[in-house]
């Protein structure tokens, strides 16, 4: 069991503990940890995160002290393992456990936060499910599958260099590596003139993945550049487009699903870049505080 400590008002304090659990879905053992209490909210992080993006800046006790957060460790990350010749490294299997986490725990509706890579599935899942969703975000996100532009002989080319990186560098690597080269993933915190616990937190969150299946997740799963916008027109639920103004990869299909999905606020941070739970957290929770209320139910 973990805690997470949320301000109520000036002084007041709450203490949430925290459900660490797996489940089964087909051949994973999928993590989640479930906190605080009320309308179910299930989180899912981006590429290279796990529940941890959520926790160690604080927006899941945040949100804690209104809604049950349940956010998950996606195959390839964090403390999720699978088995077997096929990982099921792609967007329709990922989605595939967000609703099979709902229904292990008999969720009938619940709203879908979601961030970066956990995003694509999302709003590929919500595309055909969302009158299970009571609400679903998007935050520095795309309903394509693979954002990046070019032939699919340059995306292999690209994808296969970038899966590459991952198991030759350590985590540490990694993030001295994109303090020489934020572009794009961490523009925002580069940019920011107190960034030092920004990036010990980004090593904090990152570290908690194995490289190597980290390294097979991208060399699988980012496959369609598609947005699917026939698709985003179709969702029914209320939704948050949220994207960083330093987000470059992001704020342009931020502004392609905002405007084709039929009921959406399109939040663009100003000052922030991909990375919103750790470079804006305050913000960002109470940008989803305000979304979540206002949501029927």
């Amino acid at each position: 069991m973990g805690r997470f400590f949320c301000a109520c008002g000036r002084t007041e304090k709450r203490i949430w503990e925290s459900k660490m659990a797996v489940f089964e879905s087909n051949n994973a053992s999928i993590y989640y940890e479930d906190t605080g209490a009320g309308a179910p909210v299930i989180a899912v992080h981006g590429l290279i995160e796990n529940t941890a993006y959520w926790s160690l800046p604080g927006v899941t006790a945040r949100l804690a002290g209104h809604y049950r957060v349940i956010a998950m460790d996606m195959r390839g990350h964090g403390r999720t393992v699978t088995t077997g010749d096929n990982p099921g490294y792609d967007a329709d299997t990922v989605a595939g456990d967000i609703e099979a986490l709902a229904d292990y725990l008999g969720l009938d509706r619940f709203y879908l936060l979601t961030h970066s890579t956990g995003g694509f599935a999302g709003a590929r899942w919500a595309m055909e499910h969302s009158d299970r969703l009571a609400g679903l975000v998007l935050t520095d996100t795309t309903s394509a599958t693979c954002p990046f532009p070019g032939t699919p002989e340059e995306r292999v080319i690209f994808f296969e260099k970038f899966a590459a990186s991952f198991e030759r560098q350590t985590w540490e690597e990694v993030i001295a590596y994109a303090k020489r080269k934020p572009f794009p993933f961490f523009r925002g915190i580069a940019e920011h003139p107190d960034n030092g616990a920004m990036w010990d937190m980004a090593l904090e969150i990152i570290r908690r993945g194995d490289r190597n299946r980290i390294a097979a997740f991208v060399r699988s799963f980012y496959q369609d550049p598609d947005m699917k916008v026939e698709g985003l027109r179709q969702i029914r639920c209320p939704v948050l487009v949220l994207v960083g103004e330093k987000d470059d990869l992001f704020i342009e299909p931020g502004r392609v699903m905002a405007e084709a999905i039929p009921t959406c606020r399109h939040v663009v941070l100003e000052g922030v870049g991909h990375m919103t739970a750790i470079e804006a957290p305050d913000r960002l929770a109470r940008e989803l505080l305000d979304f979540l209320a206002a949501c029927p139910g």
